[in-house]
């Protein structure tokens, strides 16, 4: 199995590679997600540590039955031949209908394949009202490669 696009990566590529993964993320299917890392992938989310794909698809189930109606925005912040940095931003609402915007920055390794084999997660989460929200579902097309705002 592999995932382009593959490392060393360029400018060009590690966007898309970013891209991608932003929009899997956005379908909040922990099965699709899954398959974008290697099967003994080693993740740091915030102060939780998972290994392989069946605890990422655990961890990632309980993300979005907890991070209701979540929308995610990643921003390429550096790349190396085999690793890219992130910054990104996502909202979601709890059951209790309280808003959310939560900010973090991410490190992440890939294989030759393409496939991500470590992913280190720093995030803090931000109270918001509805009227604050600014992301709202998968980017448009058209936004691919906007940056987002920091505050």
């Amino acid at each position: 199995m592999s995932r382009p696009p593959f490392p060393p990566f360029t400018a060009e590529t590690a966007r898309a590679k970013v891209q991608a993964a932003e929009d899997a993320w956005n379908t909040r299917d922990p099965q699709r997600v899954a398959l974008a890392y290697t099967p003994d992938s080693v993740w740091r989310n915030r102060d939780e540590f998972v290994t392989g794909r069946d605890e990422i698809v655990a961890f990632l189930t309980r993300k979005w039955e907890k991070e209701l109606d979540y929308a995610l925005r990643k921003e390429l912040w550096a790349f190396t031949e085999d690793r890219i940095a992130v910054r990104f931003q996502y909202e979601w609402h709890d059951a209790e209908g309280q808003w959310w915007r939560s900010y973090g920055n991410e490190l992440w390794e890939f294989d030759a394949e393409g496939l991500m084999r470590r992913r280190e997660a720093s995030i803090n989460d931000l109270r918001i009202t509805a009227e604050q929200r600014r992301v709202f579902g998968p980017r448009q097309a058209d936004e691919h490669g906007l940056s987002i705002p920091l505050a």
